[in-house]
């Protein structure tokens, strides 16, 4: 089992969970999170940390097209395991439906 990222995260980009991430598993895209699956040891320390509840366990319903999406980009942005500001944007749009269609950036972020 793995932990994913959702889209519940687009948008918001709360980073409390790479904080207490013990295998640096978290990549950072321009407006959202990822985790790589094949990284992740499963320990379930970041799912709690999350205010947006993006976090979730891949045994969850719809949860296999989340391990893909988050293989893809983590593969593809760099590592973030510094605590960084949310988005400005992040109160207005958390709990917003249909972020992946409207919001969603395949740009990196910064990572660090």
């Amino acid at each position: 089992m793995t932990y994913i990222v959702n889209d519940a995260c687009i948008g918001c980009k709360y980073t409390d969970c790479v904080e207490v991430c013990p295998v640096d598993c978290f990549y950072e895209g321009e407006n959202m999170l990822v985790i790589h699956p094949d990284e992740c040891i499963d320990c379930g320390v970041c799912e709690p940390e999350c205010p947006a509840d993006a976090i979730r366990p891949d045994t969850e319903p719809e949860a296999e097209k989340w391990v893909e999406f988050n293989r893809k980009y983590s593969e593809m942005w760099p590592v973030i395991i510094t605590k960084k500001d949310p988005l400005p944007e992040a109160e207005e749009r958390d709990g917003e439906e249909g972020k992946l269609e409207k919001y969603f950036s395949e740009k990196p972020g910064e990572g660090g």
